[in-house]
């Protein structure tokens, strides 16, 4: 199957989304996705995962060998966040896995040095520099996989996404402006199932998030409780676009089993119902943005701990570790750097593309 043009692909996958969702289907979204992924190619590529999904079909024919795990799909620089464990930990990782598919590993390893790239500031990213960092942390995680929780260690991490009180201002501001909206009724009962006691009364409003999943319905429930408001939201899952892009029947969501793997320490308010995903909002459950933060995504540290978090979600179901450590053993030198070279250039002629529709 030869590669479509974006304009073609774009037509396909928004007439799936609307299929898909049916009434539920936000068109005013979609628009607002369509203005932001002008803004650069690196909110192009989290915009268009869908597109990813069918280029690396093509374009990799390669990576089919590669060893098979649960991965992230959409993963990007900007794919990780914080949140509180059970135990009331801070932890920091991937927050997004609505586009969790089976696929070869190396797909996510690409994918996020690509949004690098694309994101970094100079006129030639070093990729080179940019795919020893991710290669690095996912190297050294697979000799000792384990969360990244940050109440002991990870110290250097710690500091930089602590949140500000100027964060936590903007936050609540943000939801004290909403515009409450009564909810449909199986959104309703999704957001009353979050919440921390069964006949809790709260307010609904639709929240406008993220990039690649605008388009898709998002509600927020907000109430008073024991003293201080609480916010829940609630969104629609999809099947992955990676099961569109590969002719693959449509499976069980994989999101709950991608984020609850055993070398994560996972958000226990993060819960996946019948095609909803509802999770607990707050200051500390937080993306972390790099228009909002004071250090740059594209460090080789921050590079580097993406890469360790990786390589934890790839080994979290299965046991695919050794085979993913032989497979690495028999690449050649500078295959990742080869891989991005080869994306960013797809992607780039892309969102040339995109920008004269």
């Amino acid at each position: 199957m030869s590669l479509l043009s974006f304009a073609q692909s774009k037509e396909r996958y928004e007439s799936w989304l609307q299929s898909e969702l049916g009434p539920d289907f936000v068109a005013a979204d979609l628009a607002e996705k369509n203005r932001i992924m002008r803004e650069s190619a690196f909110v192009f590529l989290r915009g268009t995962y869908w597109r990813w999904a069918e280029m690396a079909r093509e374009a990799f024919p390669d990576h089919a060998s590669a060893p098979a795990v649960l991965a992230v799909g959409d993963i990007h620089l900007e794919n990780f966040g914080t949140w509180r464990d059970a135990d009331g930990r801070l932890v920091w990782g991937v927050n997004d896995f609505d586009e969790a598919a089976r696929m070869p590993y190396v797909e996510d390893l690409v994918r996020l040095a690509t949004s690098a790239a694309l994101a970094s500031d100079a006129r030639k990213p070093d990729i080179a520099e940019i795919c020893d960092a991710v290669l690095s942390g996912y190297g050294k995680a697979l000799q000792a996989l384990s969360p990244v929780v940050l109440d002991r260690d990870w110290a250097w991490l710690r500091e930089k996404v602590v949140v500000s009180e100027e964060s936590r201002q903007k936050f609540w501001k943000k939801i004290d402006a909403r515009k409450s909206v009564p909810a449909p009724p199986h959104f309703h009962a999704a957001l009353q199932a979050a919440m921390p006691q069964p006949d809790l009364k709260f307010d609904t409003a639709r929240r406008v998030a993220g990039t690649g999943s605008l388009g898709r319905p998002r509600w927020i429930g907000v109430a008073e409780w024991r003293g201080a408001p609480i916010v829940r939201e609630a969104k629609t899952l999809l099947p992955s676009a990676w099961t569109l892009a590969h002719d693959e029947p449509a499976t069980t969501i994989l999101t709950g089993v991608i984020a609850s793997g055993r070398y994560r320490s996972p958000d226990p308010w993060m819960k996946v119902g019948d095609k909803i995903a509802t999770r607990r909002l707050s200051p500390n459950n937080r993306k972390i943005e790099a228009a909002s933060s004071d250090f740059r995504l594209q460090e080789h540290k921050m590079l580097s701990v993406m890469g360790y978090e990786l390589a934890n979600v790839h080994a979290g179901t299965g046991d695919p570790t050794a085979a993913i450590e032989k497979d690495l053993a028999t690449r050649k030198s500078g295959w990742l750097a080869a891989d991005v070279e080869i994306a960013m250039g797809l992607v780039l002629a892309d969102y040339k593309q995109f920008r004269k529709l």
